[in-house]
């Protein structure tokens, strides 16, 4: 059989009747329209605060609560030798030296005003005269011992 225009048909289950509610009651869905009778839900323009439960006591209330946060707390992103040695090799530092901000404008740190550390995995070859806001002893270890310099910046 050859397709014509007066023949054709949508593919086998490719259409999905859906059900129109609040159409009266011979539809099946009139009346209260799939919403229950009465309370808040039932009403237009009812939105309800995330995590309420309806009254139930909510799960963040209900789970216990333990530890402690320090709001006073410094993260530092770690930045191990190995990674700044592999920067050089690249040649993306190329006057050896290098800073916090430095380290942003590459997008090895997301944040201009992030807390950098320097840690000690991996070797260094280069000579780098390198500033961050902390230093691991190992790491200021393998700085000067491949000639660098290390300066510690204030937060």
């Amino acid at each position: 059989m050859t397709n014509h225009l007066g023949n054709l048909r949508y593919a086998e289950g490719s259409r999905k009747k859906k059900k129109r509610i609040g159409r009266g009651q011979g539809s099946g869905r009139g009346g209260t329209s799939t919403r229950g009778h009465n309370g808040a839900q039932s009403r237009s323009g009812y939105n309800s605060r995330p995590g309420f439960e309806g009254g139930q006591m909510p799960l963040q209330r209900r789970v216990p609560k333990f530890g402690f946060t320090n709001y006073n707390r410094k993260d530092y992103i770690g930045i191990n030798v190995s990674r700044l040695e592999e920067l050089v090799g690249k040649g993306v530092i190329a006057d050896g030296v290098i800073t916090p901000e430095i380290l942003y404008k590459i997008g090895i740190v997301s944040r201009r005003r992030s807390l950098v550390k320097i840690l000690g995995n991996g070797e260094l070859k280069s000579k780098l005269e390198i500033s961050a806001h902390a230093f691991s002893a190992t790491a200021k270890e393998k700085i000067e011992a491949a000639g660098g310099t290390v300066n510690t910046v204030s937060a």
